[in-house]
């Protein structure tokens, strides 16, 4: 069965084709900068990638680009031969704990849920209404970033202000990145050979940390938003919230420019003046003096969750990195497990080095000695997509 995995983000569309159940990407591609003048598009044809510049006004417009691509370019023989696709929804509020067959009651209710993702969902619903309209007979599936969070108990997603915020208007912990949690964990436990008790750092511009007990998230950083939990690349984690109101008197910016500021020029940036953890690295080792205190804050923060999980956890079979920087990091990386130290955490400095995933190399960076062994492990948020998307679709 040919299916399409589909990524949509605020400005981005991200596909793979595969063929299913084999899992063999057949193309992959994305679109960046939709709604730019700079927009383009890369596709891959047999094994080149084709790149193009074009302004791409909608998210509807990268699909008709998309659909019409595969046609042309041969990669399949007519749209009807895509028998489903799946859509990665950021948020499903609290209606969703697994991935659902898209029917008209679902996009209606993710119109009503869009506030609590406005960057993210309304580009995703217009992918999916676009999809539906040209290829109708594909069965559509929603893929939830929120769905794996959601066997956290109400003492722990509950925030303590007014029970009736989150009755009245949904405001509580809900959790993000849980399509590549949940692939990690479906990965460490054919690995350990048992559902374990895993700490996973999901390492980005976006990061987040997850506690896993026996196959079930009961914990997890980022909160309503993704702007809770660690220091991230632009991103501030959690902070005072009256800094806002303090910060608005003292400059006369509004609320939104705030929030601007702290979803865009705060964690790593704010701090160090860059976000590019490979940019931030050579003027670590250069040891200029504001990165190697934004490395100490960031690692400190990751390093205070794993922490915090493993009180909550009371026993850890391993604490896995993964995403761009938890993958190919190892700076951050050792800097993280040099300060878990005191819970008897201990790194394979060549390990660590050599453990690179865009070099093909997976796998453990702590020693035998260690009390918790550490693993660095690649993610594949698209090939949950794609297998939920097929399960549903036999």
């Amino acid at each position: 069965m040919l299916l399409l995995a589909v990524n949509s983000g605020s400005s981005t569309l991200k596909f793979r084709l595969y063929e299913m159940p084999e899992e063999k990407v057949v193309t992959k591609g994305s679109f960046e900068r939709i709604g730019s003048p700079d927009s383009d598009y890369t596709i891959r044809v047999n094994e080149e990638k084709v790149y193009v510049k074009k302004e791409i006004k909608t998210h509807k417009d990268a699909v008709d680009i998309l659909l019409t691509e595969l046609v042309e370019k041969g990669i399949v023989k007519s749209l009807n031969d895509i028998k489903a696709v799946g859509h990665r929804i950021v948020h499903g509020g609290a209606l969703y704990s697994h991935s659902v067959i898209i029917t008209d009651r679902v996009v209606s209710e993710l119109e009503n849920i869009k506030d609590l993702a406005p960057l993210h969902n309304p580009a995703a619903i217009t992918g999916i209404k676009a999809f539906l309209e040209e290829i109708p007979n594909a069965t559509m599936v929603a893929c939830f970033d929120t769905a794996f969070h959601q066997t956290i108990e109400e003492k722990d997603f509950l925030y303590p202000v007014p029970y009736e915020w989150y009755v009245k208007y949904g405001v509580r912990k809900y959790g993000f990145h849980g399509l590549s949690h949940q692939y990690i964990t479906n990965r460490m436990e054919k690995l350990l050979g048992y559902a374990g008790n895993l700490i996973i750092c999901h390492i980005g511009n976006g990061a987040s940390i997850s506690a896993v007990k026996e196959g079930k998230c009961i914990d997890t950083s980022m909160g309503f938003t993704p702007n809770a939990g660690i220091m991230m690349g632009t991103r501030s984690g959690d902070i005072d919230y009256s800094l806002i109101g303090y910060i608005m008197k003292k400059t006369g910016l509004t609320y939104d420019e705030i929030d601007t500021i702290l979803n865009k020029k705060s964690g790593l940036e704010g701090i160090a003046g860059m976000s590019d953890l490979r940019d931030i690295d050579r003027a670590y080792l250069a040891n200029e003096s504001k990165v190697v205190l934004a490395i100490d804050m960031y690692t400190e923060r990751i390093a205070e969750y794993i922490a915090k999980y493993f009180l909550k956890l009371g026993k850890v079979d391993a604490i896995v990195f993964t995403a761009g920087g938890g993958e190919n990091d190892p700076i951050i990386r050792k800097e993280v497990l040099n300060k878990l130290k005191p819970l008897g955490v201990e790194l394979d400095e060549k390990l660590n080095e050599e453990t690179i995933v865009r070099k093909d190399k997976e796998g453990l960076i702590t020693t035998k000695k260690s009390s918790i062994a550490s693993y660095v492990l690649a993610t594949d948020e698209e090939l949950v997509i794609a297998k939920d998307t097929y399960n549903l679709s036999k």
